[in-house]
């Protein structure tokens, strides 16, 4: 590399490290609510290995064992969802993960990959695809199905803010310092709170310390059914509530 490349390689790097600064500096917009500091803390014991966890117990086989994807919530690996992987599997589903390893955010390359990635499964199964998103996860999952609903058969979202502001959140200033694109402004055309012209389940949870609870249950005509859990925002990815759930909405013959 030459010395001037290196010199324009510098003062890109700067000015996109000063770009995310100013992100993280934004203020919230006024009146809109994210989950108590207690809320957030409880988040903290469930990453930190302090919250309760139980056993999966018995799953039932599938009514209509179908092509499941399972999309991670933001900062997440797929790993962090093997355990509903696991029991997605043992009811006869076939599951697939999004294959993009950990969620940083949407960029076009990432999402023109995921919409092709949906309709080969859907074309090499013979059916459509059900896609289970935690969080920005569920975002993404919505997005497709909005875009393919060829390739979907139904989409079930885990803590995800579709619905109102995208700050009424704890995690939007994180979100904005690794991506470095608004939250409201991602580098992809989209309509989170439009409903997919599919079966599209909202789980959602009160004592979720991450999103607040009114932007993951959505209103009337954002999705079809909203259904609320007692787990954690990190809970909708490894909870034996949270997992039964998932198994339930996707024997429901919509």
């Amino acid at each position: 590399m030459t010395f001037s490349a290196m010199r324009a390689a510098a003062a890109s790097s700067g000015a996109g490290l000063r770009r995310r600064a100013e992100l993280v500096r934004q203020p919230g917009p006024q009146g809109v609510k994210s989950p108590s500091l207690g809320l957030l803390m409880r988040e903290f014991a469930v990453l930190l290995g302090g919250g309760k966890r139980g056993a999966i117990g018995e799953v039932a086989p599938a009514r209509d064992p179908m092509p499941v994807m399972i999309l991670p919530g933001f900062g997440a690996h797929p790993a962090r969802m093997r355990k509903m992987g696991a029991a997605l599997e043992q009811a006869g589903h076939v599951v697939y993960d999004w294959g993009l390893g950990f969620n940083l955010g949407p960029t076009p390359e990432n999402f023109a990959f995921l919409l092709a990635r949906v309709a080969r499964i859907a074309r090499v199964s013979g059916r459509p695809v059900a896609l289970v998103g935690w969080s920005l996860g569920g975002l993404f999952a919505r997005e497709i199905a909005r875009l393919r609903p060829d390739a979907v058969a139904r989409v079930i979202t885990l803590g995800s803010p579709f619905s109102g502001d995208r700050r009424a959140n704890n995690a939007w200033r994180a979100y904005q310092a690794i991506t470095g694109h608004p939250v409201d402004a991602p580098p992809i055309p989209c309509d989170f709170a439009a409903k997919p012209p599919v079966p599209t389940v909202a789980l959602w949870s009160p004592r979720d310390g991450v999103v607040a609870p009114r932007s993951a249950c959505g209103w009337p005509g954002e999705r079809d059914r909203a259904v609320a859990l007692r787990c954690t925002h990190l809970g909708f990815a490894a909870s034996p509530e949270s997992i039964a759930e998932v198994l339930a909405q996707l024997d429901r013959p919509d």
